[in-house]
């Protein structure tokens, strides 16, 4: 039970030092002037995934790879089957409204890339600088994406060029000491909750005789997943299926190609069999599952938010036997 106990608040801390951390370094950024637009494409997205990246960085220093593999793993498939079935569940998520087409198919060819990676059978540096310029290419596309949009909007932007409010954690009214305490607040929590929720759960694993592969998979992809699953629990009940879907397709691009490229310049990663075998291409298919939302222009009604829970519930039931 002290185990359990130790890594809930381990991804407690994670939680609320990865937000501080958000804050802290979006409102240090735009108060030494770096626009607005820079810091949503960069520092936010650097920022959110921070618990991932902290969690696979030290389980990958810990020898536990097979827990920071099943991490962004276990995360990507939450991400499409819970994060965006249970909103569904509370509220019609009127995706056909949206146009993510060309950030679904980065996302696909990211998922892609990032199997045909692992049957070389480890994540190693030269994998890592693969999965990076591919990160490298994807934000310069979004920031041209932006900038573009914006020139569009040039009319209504000479009023407000450059408004911090949209950029998400933004206080332009945030005082120095605060954003101080946020960044420290975020630097030093997000080590400590990795180190409690790393030990703990591979405590947890060699109690009940399973892999740290499979803790990976299943309890800390479920806990780093909740943050993308609260903000799109509030977006479906305020009808922004734009930024539920968006969330969902941005995060996973993010944990495949940013977490695992950082993570492998401080150690290798062998990837387990069992991955190439069965989790991998879960995560692809549960991926190809949102063509429809995507393409078709479907809504993600309460019988599709009942199929992808289901789902989700059924991967995770067979992963623990």
């Amino acid at each position: 039970m002290t185990a359990w106990l130790l890594a809930g608040l381990g991804l407690v801390i994670l939680l609320l030092a990865g937000d501080a951390l958000v804050k802290g370094a979006v409102n240090l950024s735009l108060r030494v002037g770096i626009p607005a637009l820079i810091v949503s494409l960069t520092i936010v997205a650097f920022g959110t995934s921070a618990p991932e990246l902290i969690i696979s960085v030290n389980a990958v220093l810990d020898d536990k790879p097979g827990l920071a593999l099943g991490n962004v793993i276990g995360s990507n498939t939450a991400n499409i089957l819970l994060v965006l079935g249970v909103p569904a569940l509370l509220s019609v998520l009127h995706t056909s409204q949206c146009n993510t087409r060309k950030t679904y198919l980065f996302m696909i060819a990211a998922s892609v890339l990032f199997i045909a990676l692992a049957f070389r059978g480890t994540f190693d540096v030269i994998s890592g600088a693969v999965l990076l310029a591919a990160l490298t290419f994807v934000l310069v596309d979004a920031f041209r994406e932006a900038q573009k949009h914006r020139k569009a909007n040039a009319a209504a932007l000479l009023a407000e060029p450059d408004d911090p409010e949209e950029v998400e954690g933004a206080d332009p009214d945030m005082p120095w000491w605060q954003i101080i305490v946020f960044l420290v607040l975020g630097l030093v929590g997000l080590p400590l909750g990795a180190d409690l929720l790393v030990d703990n759960a591979s405590e947890i694993a060699r109690r009940y005789g399973v892999s740290d592969a499979v803790i990976g998979l299943t309890l800390v992809a479920l806990g780093t997943s909740l943050p993308e699953l609260a903000t799109t629990v509030m977006a479906a009940l305020r009808k922004q299926a734009d930024v539920a879907l968006g969330n969902v397709i941005g995060s996973n691009m993010f944990n495949l190609l940013a977490i695992i490229g950082i993570t492998t310049l401080v150690g290798s990663i062998p990837v387990d069999p069992g991955f190439l075998k069965f989790d991998l291409w879960v995560m692809l298919g549960a991926s190809l599952l949102i063509i429809p939302f995507v393409f078709l222009k479907q809504d993600i009604g309460r019988v599709w938010g009942i199929v992808l829970t289901g789902l989700y519930l059924v991967y995770v039931a067979v992963v623990l036997t």
